[in-house]
């Protein structure tokens, strides 16, 4: 599958979260999955690294002019501002995975509800996930309309079970 992640693309320093973001990379290449994200720093970077210890494959979709981490195997300069590149990246998952975040992350989490992807919150890293996640419509959509429900994990392997129970899409890349 094509797992996109998003979240916080500050600095997290070597902090539990970073800690968790590198397992989370890890994991999903460890699983065979094609990791995506927007390709700069923060979460972005460190399931980058993440993945890239595991031997994975890591695109980076990058808005603008920005640099992409040293982690990507693929960097594809998207050359639309944020928002814009934001949106398109939805078009090319199976999954995502949200960590923490600020409006940015907010918005691909909708982006990606309306596409009706699969949706995984990580508890308690903060941001727009952490607020999400507090306030699900019967515990699993992020609104009334039900379009796709929202699953919660705690922990990296709780991650790689939900995405397991989705099934795979037989290794094709949507490009």
């Amino acid at each position: 599958m094509k797992i996109v992640v998003i979240g916080h693309s500050g600095h997290l320093d070597k902090s539990a979260l970073n800690d968790l973001c590198e397992d989370i990379g890890y994991q999903i290449a460890k699983h065979g999955h094609v990791l995506i994200n927007g390709g700069t720093g923060g979460v972005m970077e460190a399931v980058s690294r993440g993945a890239k210890n595991a031997g994975g494959i890591v695109i980076g979709m990058l808005s603008g002019n920005e640099k992409g981490n040293d982690y990507l195997t693929i960097g594809i300069e998207m050359g639309f501002d944020a928002s814009i590149s934001s949106v398109f990246m939805m078009y090319n998952a199976d999954a995502v995975i949200s960590i923490g975040g600020r409006s940015g992350t907010a918005l691909e989490l909708f982006a990606a509800y309306l596409k009706k992807i699969p949706i995984v919150l990580m508890a308690n890293t903060g941001g727009w996930t952490e607020r999400m996640a507090k306030d699900l419509v019967d515990g699993k959509y992020f609104d009334e309309n039900r379009i796709v429900e929202v699953k919660i994990a705690q922990s990296a392997e709780d991650v790689m079970k939900i995405l397991e129970n989705l099934g795979h899409t037989n290794g094709i890349v949507k490009m």
